[in-house]
């Protein structure tokens, strides 16, 4: 009787297991069937590269989900979010502005301050950003560190308060990153799942590629190439299902009385960056952390850098920076290993 009973409940599973195999190979046909789209762009004074499988093209859809982020973040907007609290006119924050600024504040605690929003205006003084200056004084550096530090701007009930009107805040350091996330949560709420993002080298990826391969990244070897043409590969990375976000000095800097001066500011000092990491890539879950991560240790120099991936094995970094002999040498996460392709 029991062998019946058993008989019988096969005789029931076995067209479910049929239908179920019928059913995933149908969805992976499907699948390989389905086109790989690619969308670029500018936004947030930077390109974008956006490449996903999906039936429909959804250009129209992602550029809403980055001007959001522009509305809020983008200090070249004069209507966003960011440019008025700058200009100290009243508004109100919004939950995008919100949660950039709440990480912010927390990877400033978690760096001790090597990441900093409210570092714009030394940036600019030293001759990056909105404009070009010459060598500052340290009067005039001095005085900016007055005007700086990221314990002296507070989120209040959708209000930034600020210990002085005249603190600037910038997101620059963490909103590529961050609309890099926005657009891959847009994309999977639309049930996409291969994809890669990638604005301004800050990059996000889900799934395979239309190799049916898992996404590979090349870490660019650092070179002083002021034009940024040179794209000579250090290193290629498997970034699946993961989030990528580089800094480097060796790009942005500019030489004056055959002295260079690098582009990354250390926030405590208000001087450009002598340390020895050329170039910090950050592995995470996702994009916004690792973008500012990859500034803090830019500013926080290959030791003390160490020192919070040990404290964040969350993350994952890869240097690389000038040894004692001035030569180019790297360092990365021990749980990176099995990432590095070549």
């Amino acid at each position: 009787m029991a062998t019946k009973q058993i008989k019988k409940r096969l005789y029931w599973q076995i067209p479910l297991l049929l239908l179920l195999v019928i059913g995933t190979v149908y969805i992976s046909k499907q699948q390989r069937n389905m086109p790989y789209i690619e969308n670029q762009g500018t936004i947030f004074g930077t390109t974008y590269h956006i490449t996903y499988q999906n039936d429909d093209d959804l250009h129209k859809e992602i550029l809403a989900e980055l001007n959001k982020v522009d509305t809020a973040l983008s200090t070249f907007n004069p209507q966003s979010i960011i440019s008025k609290i700058n200009n100290n006119q009243p508004t109100r924050t919004n939950e995008l502005f919100d949660k950039v600024f709440l990480l912010a504040e927390d990877i400033s605690n978690k760096t001790d301050g090597a990441f900093d929003i409210t570092v714009a205006p030394l940036v600019n003084e030293w001759g990056f950003g909105f404009k070009k200056g010459v060598e500052p004084t340290k009067q005039v550096i001095d005085s900016l560190l007055h005007l700086t530090g990221y314990k002296k701007v507070h989120l209040v009930n959708n209000t930034v308060k600020k210990d002085d009107k005249r603190i600037m805040i910038d997101c620059s350091a963490i909103a590529k990153g961050f609309g890099s996330d926005v657009v891959a949560s847009y994309l999977k709420r639309q049930g996409v799942k291969n994809f890669m993002i990638e604005i301004g080298g800050e990059i996000v990826t889900s799934g395979i590629s239309s190799k049916r391969l898992p996404w590979k990244i090349g870490v660019i070897k650092p070179t002083d190439d002021i034009t940024q043409q040179s794209q000579e590969v250090q290193t290629i990375l498997n970034v699946t299902d993961k989030a990528m976000a580089t800094s480097g000095n060796y790009r942005n800097f500019y030489y004056k009385g055959g002295k260079k001066y690098a582009h990354t500011i250390d926030p405590a000092t208000g001087y450009p960056v002598q340390h020895n990491i050329l170039s910090s890539t950050v592995i995470a879950n996702n994009c916004a952390t690792a973008d500012a991560y990859a500034t803090a240790f830019m500013v926080m120099g290959l030791d003390k850098a160490k020192r919070v991936l040990e404290q964040h094995k969350e993350i994952m970094a890869y240097f690389i920076y000038t040894d004692k002999d001035g030569k180019n040498a790297v360092w990365y996460s021990p749980t990176l290993k099995d990432k590095i392709v070549k």
